[in-house]
């Protein structure tokens, strides 16, 4: 019941955190990353559900870009798992995950645990897709990006400043980010959620590309 009671409190605090969100980064987002790695930990049998459940809920709250800094964002987490009072290695385990799963532009950081390697998987197969491309140009239209733009090349390897700040379009995101993440998928069961996601995407780009060339 204890570990129940501590999964409703953290539901109730990320809904409170990201409900209004407009980035695509909301609390349907962070609910549909739990489902998705509740599912990966049942299909391949392994990791510890309550850890994997935890780090897929509070993985958004102390990203960056939905904070006044990083810092900030940081302070945020540490705050609330404080006041949840986690046994210190189930607290130190979940923010390690947290701290190693984000894309960052592409940058490799290696993943500590199995835990890690789910609820990464989960939150990418989350920007996969029919939804990952609805949330591409959310996001996209809250920085204030275009649609596209032919004279904007599509960046390749990039620091996390260049990927956060640089300029780019929503469809540059589409090869800038979203086309690689089925190829670093780290689970069977995740690799497999994610085919007919690409597949959707690949399909969605050559439409635009046929209606942007009037064809």
């Amino acid at each position: 019941m204890m570990k129940q009671h501590i999964i409703e409190q953290a539901e109730r605090y990320v809904r409170n955190e990201l409900g209004e969100d407009a980035t695509g980064d909301d609390w349907y987002h962070v609910d549909r990353v739990r489902r998705n790695a509740i599912h990966i930990c049942n299909q391949e049998k392994t990791g510890d559900p309550f850890i994997i459940e935890m780090a897929a809920l509070l993985h958004d709250i102390s990203d960056e870009k939905l904070n006044e800094s990083a810092e900030k964002g940081e302070e945020k987490l540490e705050s609330f798992l404080q006041s949840i009072s986690l046994p210190t290695e189930a607290e130190k385990h979940i923010k390690q995950i947290i701290a190693s799963i984000s894309f960052k532009g592409g940058s490799i950081t290696e993943l500590h645990s199995v835990e890690a390697k789910i609820v990464q998987d989960a939150d990418r197969l989350d920007a996969i897709g029919a939804i990952g491309i609805a949330r591409a140009f959310a996001y996209g239209g809250k920085k204030g990006q275009p649609i596209y733009n032919p004279t904007i090349n599509v960046r390749g390897k990039m620091s996390t400043k260049e990927y956060r700040k640089g300029k780019s379009s929503s469809i540059n995101h589409f090869y800038e980010k979203l086309l690689k993440l089925k190829g670093l998928l780290n689970t069977k069961t995740a690799q497999e959620m994610a085919e007919s996601r690409q597949k959707m995407m690949e399909s969605f780009l050559l439409q635009f590309s046929h209606e942007w060339n009037g064809q």
